[in-house]
């Protein structure tokens, strides 16, 4: 066992920190679980990025999230330094024992440094003295062979000698009571009762990571002709918008297009009562995972090991013709298309959708 494991017991509130993207927070959800269920008594805190919120907020396991917004950078600086301060007061005053940083970005270690905490616990970033004396306990990220960012995530956890089972590492997504209600109003509607559809989210807010529209739109007809209706999302932004009006002219009717119509928690309700989730290595994705939804993921230059779906029945599609993934950069040449993704066949993604579909 660890000689500098943390003693829980002894500590009463705990911050964890992670300002990146929706899949990446909602990822950090068995982190909470895991705290709760060894030291039930604690006040475990969430700091995450404003729009990132609903991925966190009703899990049971937190007291209070706390954001930061991204557009306060273009405030004007009195402005911004005002919302910022706001923000550090309201964590100072939560005087918190531990903070649990699962990112490199510095704001990390100012806040450990200005929340007073005792202990805190980051990754093992190549920075100077000032990351490194601002933390108690540094976790090794993953060398060589790929690593879940589930287990990655823990790993701050088990540095402090906290060591998660099976059943703790599952992720915690909560859509509420409003978000199901409006959903199941909303299906009903459209003449769709739960079980009785796929969901598809082909868009990306990165282009390539995309699918090519034709082959969405293929996939969408084939599984239209063997009886099992889509319902298409997307994000509201217009490219994503455009891409799914294109895809649903393509596979021609009858669909369901909800693109740009639900809110995070409302897109949580309706994968959690499709049959199937198709997509692309995205936030929804995991989502779909996070519901126990069936998932059929299509990757290309991201890497499935470290972002697959995590614990709930899949198929991963991937090219195995390009030994050259996954290099993690922005299509071939940095040229915003990435080939391993295009290359792959309809054929393919159809064979894994009815084979999970064929498991239900």
């Amino acid at each position: 066992m660890l000689k500098d494991a943390i003693d829980l017991q002894s500590i009463r509130r705990v911050l964890v920190i992670k300002l990146r993207h929706h899949g990446d927070v909602l990822l950090t959800s068995p982190v909470f679980t895991v705290l709760k269920n060894h030291a039930p008594h604690l006040e475990i805190d969430a700091l995450v990025y404003r729009d990132t919120a609903e991925m966190l907020t009703l899990h049971p396991a937190i007291s209070q999230l706390h954001t930061v917004d991204r557009s306060w950078k273009k405030l004007p600086p009195l402005a911004q330094l005002k919302a910022e301060w706001t923000l550090l007061a309201e964590l100072q005053e939560r005087d918190y024992d531990l903070v649990v940083h699962l990112t490199e970005h510095n704001r990390g270690a100012w806040l450990k440094r200005l929340t007073g905490a005792t202990y805190g616990v980051a990754c093992e970033a190549r920075k100077g003295r000032f990351w490194k004396n601002s933390f108690s306990h540094f976790y090794p990220l993953p060398r060589g062979n790929a690593r879940h960012t589930v287990e990655t995530n823990l790993d701050a956890l088990r540095r402090l000698g906290v060591y998660p089972t099976e059943e703790e590492k599952r992720l915690v997504l909560v859509p509420g009571a409003e978000a199901e209600v409006s959903v199941d109003l909303l299906l009903a509607s459209h003449g769709l009762a739960p079980a009785e559809f796929i969901h598809l989210h082909p868009a990306s807010r990165w282009p390539f990571k995309c699918w090519p529209e034709t082959r969405m739109a293929e996939l969408v007809r084939q599984l239209r002709d063997r009886g099992h209706p889509a319902v298409l999302t997307a994000a509201p932004s217009e490219d994503e918008l455009a891409m799914v009006r294109r895809i649903a002219d393509l596979a021609g009717q009858p669909l369901i297009d909800l693109s740009g119509r639900l809110s995070l928690k409302q897109l949580a309700a309706l994968t959690a009562r499709a049959r199937l989730f198709i997509g692309v290595d995205s936030a929804p994705m995991h989502i779909a995972a996070a519901m126990g939804t069936p998932v059929v993921a299509l990757f290309g230059p991201s890497g499935d090991r470290e972002w697959g779906p995590w614990q709930v029945p899949h198929r991963v599609i991937a090219s195995s013709a390009h030994p050259c993934r996954p290099c993690g950069n922005d299509g071939c040449g940095g040229g915003k298309v990435s080939e391993c993704l295009t290359s792959i066949p309809v054929e393919s993604v159809l064979d894994a959708a009815l084979d999970l579909l064929n498991r239900r």
